[in-house]
């Protein structure tokens, strides 16, 4: 690292610190620690947070944004300025204790990327915020973005960053979880409507299977695009969440759906998909696949089970968690680890 470059990382040191500059630390002593580390080979960003940590400073605040196409794994101080496209909180159990996450997708002018936020920052979909101390980690070959209890989320000035960005075309077989503002064309092969509550208000949702020569997924559309079974459609905008472990396509008013001659996709053309497990594996799931591997174990709990006749559970004692003492009707279980030299998965 040159002097220049050194200077300026003490600067923004000297910034952070304020006050506490000649009175809890001089600036002598904080060149002298930060060239402590780098000379163990700590990176720089990791070396200032910590030296800043130490004086009651969670926060680098200075730094160049960084793009959503540039952030790599592992990174630590990821400075950003995005638009909140989706955002979902979830429950956890971390040592015990029940956790609220949340999880989503950022946009900016670049692209998209998936986030999870380990507190609740009081985003909401649609802002556009500045984002600082961000970090990076690596999650079955994809980047994963995370917000911590050093990052600080501010909204700024929403005409920053566009609504709208190219979409990514894709084929049905290649929807994995986590991918924002996709291109779709795809045959409607079911859809059915239900009414849910949002924000106190009900609101109609239409879901269904689409499928086209690569396989089939789940899709959500949050807007009435008067879709029928056997409509072929290209939607634009979309984006993939995941739905009980399985790739969901989702798209609203804000996607453009455009609806094509259903001979496009004749539907004996869409078949199972047969999946390599390392494919199935970084897709994060999948519907109506096939696999093929070897069984490597035979785990406890197979057998011979009694189920509920009335919901399928398994009775316990005679008993049924839901319905209570029936008669219960019997049933072959497997629980198994299958590899195929790419992946191993569990079934059931």
């Amino acid at each position: 690292m040159t002097d220049e470059n050194l200077k300026l990382h003490l600067e923004d040191m000297t910034k952070a610190l304020g006050e506490k500059i000649g009175k809890d630390v001089t600036k002598d002593e904080l060149e002298k620690e930060l060239q402590k580390f780098l000379e163990y080979g700590v990176p720089i960003d990791q070396a200032k947070q910590t030296i800043l940590k130490k004086f009651g400073e969670d926060f680098v605040v200075s730094g160049e944004r960084k793009l959503i196409k540039n952030i790599e794994s592992n990174e630590q101080s990821v400075n950003l300025l995005g638009r909140i496209v989706t955002i979902n909180p979830k429950e956890i159990t971390v040592k015990g204790e029940n956790k609220t996450i949340f999880y989503g997708i950022l946009g900016d002018e670049s692209g998209t990327t998936t986030f999870t936020a380990w507190k609740d920052f009081g985003i909401e979909k649609g802002q556009v915020v500045k984002i600082s101390n961000a970090y990076t980690r690596e999650w079955q070959g994809t980047v994963q973005l995370n917000f911590g209890d050093r990052t600080n989320i501010e909204p700024t000035d929403e005409e920053t960053i566009p609504e709208t960005y190219a979409s990514r075309e894709c084929k049905v077989g290649d929807l994995k979880s986590g991918l924002g503002f996709v291109e779709v064309v795809g045959k409607l092969l079911s859809i059915t409507e239900r009414d849910v509550e949002v924000d106190a208000q009900k609101k109609k949702v239409y879901s269904g299977v689409i499928g086209d020569e690569t396989g089939k997924a789940q899709f959500t559309a949050w807007h009435d695009f008067k879709l029928n079974k056997g409509d072929v459609i290209k939607v634009s905008g979309g984006y993939v969440k995941s739905w009980r472990g399985i790739p969901q396509l989702t798209f609203d008013e804000k996607c453009k759906v455009e609806k094509f001659d259903s001979s496009k996709i004749p539907e004996d053309v869409i078949k199972t998909s047969h999946l390599k497990l390392g494919d199935l594996m970084e897709k994060r799931g999948g519907l109506d696949v096939t696999v093929n591997g070897v069984v490597l174990e035979v785990r406890d709990g197979s057998g011979l089970v009694v189920r509920c006749p009335e919901c399928n559970r398994v009775l316990q004692d005679g008993k049924c968690s839901i319905h209570g003492t029936v008669e219960g009707t019997l049933d072959l279980r497997a629980k198994l680890v299958v590899d195929d030299g790419t992946g191993a998965i569990n079934v059931i």
